[in-house]
């Protein structure tokens, strides 16, 4: 899995071995036949407010910031995965001020935080959704079982 960041945002190692680590057990977990995880790429790019508002509302209708937007690739990874070369799945933008304030409000670490936008953005690039009660629990499971994974629990209570 090869994850990019625009040039110039430096990303720890550790960060990035941990993200890394969650895109590839999801890739890995959702057993689709051409989807090859050592083949796959996403492209990570960090925003301030002003601009993670502005693109919720060019592309999502959404007039407030928000903490993570992804942009897929494909519609139905199923049916349009090529058969070689690499395969972008698509493009997460993240809002580190957002970001943050989340971390401090749910008493994680900011590190945690980010690990689990990115780990929802990359389950939006394979398909899951969010918009029924269904689709909410299905995708927040499969959240929790990735965080669970790579050593990332949400701290109980």
């Amino acid at each position: 899995m090869k994850i990019y960041f625009e040039e110039g945002h430096a990303v720890p190692e550790e960060l990035l071995q941990k993200m890394t680590e969650a895109a590839e057990y999801a890739v890995e977990s959702e057993n689709m036949h051409n989807l090859d995880k050592k083949r796959c790429e996403i492209s990570v790019t960090f925003v301030d407010l002003d601009e993670i508002h502005e693109l919720n509302k060019q592309y999502r209708g959404v007039d407030k910031p928000t903490d993570v937007l992804s942009f897929p690739q494909f519609d139905d990874l199923e049916e349009e995965i090529p058969e070689v070369c690499e395969i972008c799945l698509g493009d997460v933008v993240i809002c580190e001020q957002k970001a943050r304030e989340q971390a401090e409000e749910f008493g994680h670490s900011f590190e945690r935080e980010l690990v689990y936008l990115f780990t929802h953005s990359v389950l939006h690039l394979l398909g899951y959704d969010h918009t029924e009660e269904d689709e909410k629990k299905a995708m927040r499971a499969r959240e929790e079982e990735i965080m669970k994974q790579i050593g990332l629990m949400r701290r109980e209570g």
